[in-house]
């Protein structure tokens, strides 16, 4: 094989080595998805972008309502949660602002981040057994029987903090309006309503669906899969988590700590103890 032919044959080897369907990028030229970028920019929203990125096609307007108020809704919750707390705490440290914001989105894990994702692979569970002809009531309740019984939280369900998320009824209320306007199907919705239902049944105080049930409703109606719905929501708490930091940024605070100075925390161990004499140099 001539040089020139070994040169091409290496080319293509370190092309394919990356090779991507994402984006495709030349001099002078950026595509998205094939989409060139300067078409894309002043005629699709930040939103139809995210889901160009991730599903390959520009969305239905409607689509993109449901996914932006979703995105919306999950923004932040102020200090109490540990990814904007970590965040602000980094952001006293000396560190810059890309630091602080990664230390908030690396807390967001299966315990406080994860819930989604959790409600999501639920949801596709009993939509497998409705398939297979199972009432969905039926379903919910051996699903919330078999959550208990292992001691486990139902993921989207109940909030420490809330006694009813105020972000629950507009995001069903806007799948509900998709469903009936033929966008997404119900099933879903239906499911996520029949767990609620469960969960309540017999007891005096009710456990509605926080946000994280919720934006699982809108994810799964659209088809997402259940992992991308945590890193959708990590998406969404980025911006809350930016926020957070740039604010402290800006406080002149140094080496803020989880409690306040004049606050320390309670000592468990054994009381004050010397050395005994014969173990001193």
């Amino acid at each position: 094989m001539s040089d020139t032919g070994q040169e091409s044959m290496t080319r293509r080897e370190i092309g394919n080595w990356w090779s991507t369907g994402v984006i495709r990028i030349a001099p002078g030229e950026i595509e998205p998805r094939g989409y060139p970028v300067q078409e894309l920019i002043g005629q699709a929203s930040f939103v139809d972008t995210v889901w160009l990125m991730l599903r390959g096609e520009l969305p239905d307007p409607r689509q993109s309502r449901l996914l932006e108020a979703a995105l919306v809704a999950a923004v932040d919750h102020g200090p109490q949660a540990p990814s904007i707390a970590a965040a602000r705490m980094a952001a006293t440290c000396g560190v810059g602002l890309n630091s602080a914001v990664a230390t908030g989105v690396n807390l967001l894990g299966d315990v406080h981040g994860g819930a989604g994702q959790q409600c999501v692979e639920l949801l596709e569970r009993m939509a497998a057994l409705r398939a297979g002809g199972a009432p969905v009531d039926r379903v919910a309740a051996d699903e919330v029987a078999g959550y208990r019984a292992r001691g486990e939280y139902v993921p989207g369900f109940g909030h420490r903090f809330h006694p009813r998320d105020p972000r629950r009824d507009p995001l069903l209320g806007l799948v509900g309006e998709a469903v009936e306007e033929g966008v997404v199907p119900g099933g879903p919705l239906e499911s996520a309503l029949a767990l609620e239902a469960a969960l309540s049944e017999g007891r005096a105080r009710p456990v509605p669906m926080n946000v994280d049930g919720a934006t699982a409703v809108v994810y799964a109606s659209l088809g997402f899969p259940a992992e991308l719905a945590r890193g959708l929501f990590v998406l969404s708490r980025s911006v809350g988590i930016l926020a957070h930091a740039w604010e402290e940024h800006g406080s002149g605070a140094r080496i803020k700590g989880p409690l306040p100075r004049s606050v320390l925390a309670e000592y468990t161990g054994p009381p004050t103890r010397h050395v005994p004499a014969d173990r001193r140099a």
